[in-house]
């Protein structure tokens, strides 16, 4: 690979201030993964990423087995450790998860702070942004951000944390499908409207909305997926 995603992680070396080092490698290659840099089937060299973030082989194989444990990386005796791929079975529940977690966000709402709902327009209008500058990619990014946003309505950072273990797996999922722009666009106008009733305070209306969003999203996955079995 051109590990560009490397030098990303070696220039956030500086904010090294956790309390556990790999808990913090850990999560710079969550991000990668979130923001779409890592994608199913590539390989983590354990050499090369020790040294970019300046840290010792023994804790970079402790941060891949966290990740591990959150199914977003996969051991592979005798060969290495490889970015999983989501299987058919994991997307079901995946999406049996975010149904959960986000409507419950979407009936917080009305007592969600003011900074929550511009956090969740601010998904929005980077999507629109993005897909104006015909940046596709990042517009599944954006979504990501949306989603993550929705569950933050709640207001609990354990559910903070798992939506965002959950949609780092999800953008696993998005490389399933052979265009982004095809997958992504139609959602836009949705996540705009979802915006939208939750910011006039129709909550009713918006949990429908959302139930039908990620139905047609979960439907449309898994008929990629079965096409490529």
């Amino acid at each position: 690979m051109a590990e560009s995603w490397l030098d990303e992680i070696a220039a956030a070396r500086d904010g090294l201030d956790r309390t556990s080092t790999a808990a913090w490698v850990a999560g710079l290659l969550r991000a990668q993964i979130t923001d779409g840099r890592l994608v199913p089937g590539a390989q983590l060299p354990e050499k090369e990423l020790a040294a970019a973030v300046k840290v010792s082989r023994n804790t970079v194989r402790e941060a891949f087995r966290l990740l591990v444990q959150e199914r977003l990386l996969v051991h592979e005796f005798n060969r290495g450790v490889f970015v999983r791929r989501v299987t058919a079975d994991g997307l079901a529940d995946l999406y049996r998860v975010r149904r959960i977690l986000e409507c419950e966000g979407v009936r917080c709402a009305p007592d969600a702070p003011r900074g929550a709902l511009a956090r969740l327009e601010a998904a929005v209008l980077d999507g629109e942004g993005a897909a104006a500058a015909g940046d596709w990619p990042h517009v599944g990014t954006a979504d990501i951000r949306f989603h993550q946003a929705l569950a933050a309505l709640v207001g609990s950072p354990r559910v903070d944390e798992m939506i965002q273990h959950l949609l780092a797996e999800m953008r696993l999922v998005f490389h399933e499908m052979g265009s982004p722009r095809e997958f992504h666009e139609p959602y836009l106008a949705r996540n705009r409207r979802l915006y939208d009733l939750i910011a006039e305070g129709d909550v009713a209306a918006a949990e429908r909305e959302l139930r039908s969003y990620l139905d047609d999203a979960e439907a449309q996955l898994t008929k990629a997926y079965r096409s490529t079995e």
